[in-house]
Order: structure tokens, then C-alpha cells, then sequence
């Protein structure tokens, strides 16, 4: 059987790569904010984006096509990845000092049809930063700040910012693998 991942994010596709898996790349056409007008909560938001994903790629496709979502939420807010610097910085000073949540959502789907969905969740404790921090932060990470829901990526530069992470680490990396393992194999679509 074969695998599809609908998503873009280089981070996911190594995750895949690392565990051995074949597949490839389509990039889902999905707006997200027009797709989640009127839903509130962030986890609800996770799926319903992850499950867009794979379903717009999977009408086109007979393989197994996995769509994947984040979402971070803090004090009730939800967060959306920055589109300037300053929007990162501002994001910064927000979880400065605070835990939040990341919501990861899985979606896979057969023929376009939703066929397994699941959703993890971390908690990361931001440390405190202070303004010259964040913005020395901001000028090292560079425009990569901008590709993550969190203005961090915890693979590199962005696990500097924390004093404590609870959670799946690859969920936080934005592809909670075991349990996608999982159902691979049940529905044979991955032989070890």
C-alpha cells in the first residue's frame, strides 16, 4: 500500500524518512483559517485540519494519505504561527514564563475517506524571557521562527526557550509516530 504524506513540513518528512517509511509528498489545498471558521477550540481545530489534509489529497489518490495538524493554546488563546517577526516576538512575551499545550492531529484516509484519527498533546513550560532574550532568539532563528505554531522548533535553537517538557516528542515534532506505526501496520500498509 502506498503512503502519502499531505503536508509540506520538512520536519514530518524526516520523521517518516528516520523511521524507515517510503512514501510521498503532496502538498494538501487546504486554507486553514477558512476551513475552521467558527471552531474555538483548539484541539477540534487540529482534527478538522488534519483530516481536510488528508481527505483533499486522498480524492485524488488510491494510497494511504496521512494529513497532520498543530495547534498550541495558552490561557484559552489559541495560537497561529507568526507571519512577522514582530508577531513572533509578541507570541514570545505570551508564553514567556507560561506552559501551553500542543495539539497534534493525524488524519489518514483511504479514497478519501477518513479511514484513522488521532490527537496527542504536550505540555511545554516556557522560561522566563526577557525582551533582549526574545529578540536575540528572533535574530538567530531567522525566518525558520515563522514555519512553526509556537515561533519554535525544539529540534534545534527553540529548546532553549523551555524548562520543561511533557509529552511525546514526536508529537511535539508534529507526527506522533508510534501510533501511526500502528495503524500502519494494522492495515497493512507497512511490513518490518
Amino acid at each position: 500500500m502506498r503512503l502519502v504524506l499531505a503536508s509540506t513540513s520538512p520536519t514530518r518528512a524526516q520523521v517518516l524518512r528516520n523511521a524507515g517509511l517510503r512514501f510521498e509528498v503532496t502538498a494538501p489545498q487546504v486554507v486553514e483559517r477558512a476551513a475552521t471558521v467558527g471552531l474555538a477550540d483548539a484541539t477540534e481545530v487540529a482534527r478538522v485540519l488534519a483530516a481536510r489534509k488528508s481527505q483533499a489529497v486522498g480524492m485524488q489518490s488510491d494510497a494511504l494519505v496521512l494529513g497532520a495538524d498543530q495547534t498550541l493554546e495558552c490561557g484559552g488563546t489559541l495560537f497561529h504561527k507568526p507571519r512577522t517577526r514582530a508577531a513572533a516576538a509578541k507570541q514570545l512575551r505570551a508564553l514567556s514564563g507560561r506552559e501551553h499545550r500542543l495539539h497534534t492531529a493525524l488524519a489518514v484516509s483511504r479514497d478519501g475517506k477518513l479511514a484513522w484519527q488521532h490527537l496527542a498533546t504536550a505540555r511545554l513550560a516556557m522560561r522566563p524571557l526577557s525582551a533582549k532574550e526574545i529578540n536575540r532568539y528572533l535574530d538567530r532563528a531567522g525566518d525558520a521562527m515563522l514555519h512553526s505554531v509556537g515561533t519554535y522548533q525544539v529540534e534545534g535553537l527553540g529548546i532553549q526557550l523551555f524548562e520543561r517538557i511533557d509529552g511525546d516528542w514526536f508529537a511535539i515534532l508534529g507526527l506522533p509516530l508510534l501510533p501511526l506505526l500502528t495503524y500502519l501496520r494494522s492495515a497493512g500498509g507497512l511490513e518490518l
